[in-house]
């Protein structure tokens, strides 16, 4: 079965939930998509019933602490496993070519040689242009640069097996330069920092976020059907759903999903 698998649902700054990161899942193999910000990652998989040998795939979309470093923990126990042979098949990371250094020359800071000699052996770098399609799983996926004006950042787009296109926009509003991406997809994944009424608290548009309301027309405008909103603050974490909920229903009238984190999400019939 196909399903989205919400591991982390939380901006950098969240301590009530974990930052966001997701894996979908392909029958029982999972691409992962960025690994949050520590080895709470860990705790998160565990908790969703992921079992490292399960994770071949990963694709890290930009190099801030809260999507990068828990890539730093998955590569350590990968290599683990590895090494005690309890891992089969190849590791491969996913990210586009500016990081590849980047994440190469932290895992050689911070973590031992005896798991990063294997690097380009059992643990390969997958380094990724603008517009270039792999085929991960039983998908081609296509990545495509957002244009961020913070960090370079990647998204990706790619067809379900039922048929309907998902679209991931990074953790920024996705630019009209990336709308071709967008346009006819089934699912858009999108960020929206806090809701409209919470602008003055929280300042989205000076971290180059939206509010709830933004993504929301942003994918009437689209006509995007199922419409999922990541990448949240946390303090209203317990009323968070049904706040962001009643705000979105105001702009978009699509199947509108703010998942909690470890909620999931079937593509079937979209329904959680």
């Amino acid at each position: 079965m196909e399903k989205l698998i919400m591991l982390g649902t939380g901006n950098a700054l969240v301590t009530r939930c974990y930052n966001t990161c997701f894996a979908i899942q392909d029958d029982d193999e999972y691409f992962l998509v960025d690994a949050g910000g520590g080895n709470g990652i860990l705790r998160q998989l565990d908790e969703a019933g992921i079992t490292l040998d399960r994770i071949h795939h990963i694709f890290l979309t930009h190099e801030h602490t809260d999507h990068l470093l828990g890539m730093i923990w998955m590569i350590r126990m990968i290599a683990t496993r590895i090494r005690k042979e309890e891992y089969e098949g190849d590791l491969y990371i996913y990210c586009h070519s500016d990081l590849v250094d980047t994440v190469r020359t932290i895992a050689n800071l911070t973590l031992p040689k005896k798991f990063t000699w294997l690097f380009d052996h059992r643990i390969l770098f997958v380094p990724l242009y603008n517009g270039d399609t792999r085929h991960i799983l039983d998908y081609d996926v296509t990545f495509f640069d957002i244009f961020s004006t913070k960090a370079k950042q990647y998204g990706f787009t790619m067809v379900l097996k039922n048929g309907e296109r998902l679209t991931c926009a990074g953790d920024e509003p996705l630019n009209e330069k990336c709308f071709g991406y967008a346009q006819g997809s089934s699912w858009l994944l999108h960020e929206a920092f806090c809701l409209y009424s919470q602008q003055e608290q929280y300042k989205p548009y000076e971290k180059h976020h939206s509010t709830v309301r933004e993504a929301c027309e942003l994918a009437e405008y689209l006509e995007i059907p199922n419409l999922v909103l990541y990448h949240t603050e946390d303090d209203n974490i317990s009323r968070r759903k049904a706040l962001y909920m009643a705000e979105g229903r105001l702009y978009y009238h699509g199947n509108l999903f703010v998942p909690d984190d470890l909620e999931c999400i079937g593509f079937r019939n979209g329904e959680e």
